[in-house]
């Protein structure tokens, strides 16, 4: 029987897990990226649960898990270093079956990439969807493949997944009516930088105004920064000069953490949110994943683990490639879809609302009641992350051979 075909438009974290999930199940499967390396550079990725539940049903949650750094306890801070709260790692992985974990995003691209056959990624490899496909055919005739063309050709697909970004080449095809991202008023930077001495991992809110600092398994450090600023400005000498203006008389590590930095390193992105959701997450053969489909504030550590969901369903739906593909199962994916990631949205546009407060009378009160929800107990602060780090993959989930270590497990 002819084995169905499906071709990955973008080789982030998304599309390389849609690539193994369809895979697994028996698909060819080609990956197109644009960039000349698959490679992401000075950023971490925080794996909730949610995401590693995903991963297991391809087996390789243990494998991350092991090469991850586990979240223990920590907390939210003010610029001064007060605690606010304090958050209880074993707490949290009680109340949603697993550890929140830390890795590189390219430790995981690296695991993502090793579990496709050699040559199923092409990097420098522009790609655009020629015809997106057709889900009925006429007068008995088969329904229309989608076609993707390159520099080299074109390509003929079953499927096609399209995890192209927040600025979606795809989306826009396929939903050409729809306004597309917002900007969120806000830009973000990123860094890496070696090992130092320990501190307590922490994110620290101030006047419109976040930075979190957080460790990595080799002892590197992982520390993000937000602040209010025009969309597409840069800082007049080096990002890493603007750092130190916005976040240099901090609370210890954040001033350290600036300092060891490597010049040209750190990394500097302004946040683009999809407050409109798209009709669907498809037309035709083809699907949108990831930021592309539902592109979000990074305040809940979320856009990563949504994307790894998205691929993890809709290969579910997809089934076997080695059973002919009905693309009207895709409506199936949509709607699984669509709300969940809908209201993971929503809610990360309402923590980033919440961590923006720059009037220092709302910072006031805003500091206060997040202390006071902390001597309620972790309860009350956990459950902003309840019906999102809970979630479960359908089907049945790899088990993982790591006791107690993951809720992969199903009965």
């Amino acid at each position: 029987m002819q084995q169905s075909r499906a071709v990955v438009i973008g080789g982030g974290i998304g599309g390389l897990t849609a690539a193994v999930a369809l895979h697994q199940r028996g698909w060819a499967v080609t990956v197109l990226e644009r960039a000349s390396s698959t490679a992401p550079v000075g950023a971490g990725l925080g794996l909730a649960p949610n995401s590693q539940r995903a991963l297991d049903t391809l087996g390789l949650g243990d494998r991350v898990r092991a090469l991850a750094a586990w979240q223990g306890d920590g907390g939210l801070r003010t610029p001064r270093g007060r605690w606010l709260n304090r958050l209880s790692g074993e707490a949290a992985a009680a109340r949603f079956g697993g550890p929140l974990v830390l890795v590189h995003r390219a430790t995981l691209v690296d695991l993502l990439t090793a579990a496709l056959p050699a040559g199923a990624v092409r990097t420098g490899a522009a790609a655009r969807i020629e015809d997106p496909g057709g889900a009925v055919g006429t007068a008995g005739a088969p329904a229309r493949t989608a076609v993707v063309r390159t520099d080299d050709g074109e390509l003929a697909a079953d499927l096609v997944v399209a995890g192209d970004g927040i600025h979606s080449a795809a989306r826009a095809q396929l939903f050409p009516g729809h306004p597309g991202p917002r900007y969120a008023g806000y830009t973000t930077w990123r860094v890496i930088v070696p090992a130092g001495p320990d501190f307590a991992p922490h994110e620290t809110w101030g006047r419109g105004r976040l930075w979190g600092t957080q460790p990595l398994k080799d002892g590197r450090v992982y520390a993000y920064a937000a602040a209010a600023a025009p969309a597409g400005a840069h800082a007049p000498d080096s990002e890493q000069a603007e750092l130190r203006r916005l976040f240099g008389d901090w609370h210890d590590p954040v001033p350290r953490v600036i300092e060891a930095a490597e010049a040209g390193q750190v990394l500097r992105h302004d946040v683009y949110e999809m407050n409109e959701p798209l009709p669907a997450f498809h037309r035709g053969r083809t699907a949108l994943l990831g930021d592309a489909a539902h592109a979000m504030q990074p305040t809940l550590a979320q856009g990563g683990n949504q994307s790894i969901e998205d691929a993890v369903v809709l290969a579910h739906h997809a089934g076997s490639g080695t059973d002919p593909f009905d693309p009207a199962v895709l409506a199936a994916y949509s709607a699984d879809r669509l709300p969940r990631t809908t209201m993971v949205v929503r809610r990360a546009a309402s923590a980033g609302r919440l961590a923006s407060f720059s009037a220092p009378a709302a910072v006031a009160v805003r500091d206060n009641l997040m202390a006071a929800a902390s001597r309620f107990g972790p309860g009350l602060v956990l459950r902003t992350m309840e019906g999102i780090a809970d979630w479960r993959p359908p089907g049945h989930p790899y088990a993982s051979r790591t006791p107690g270590r993951t809720s992969g497990r199903t009965s």
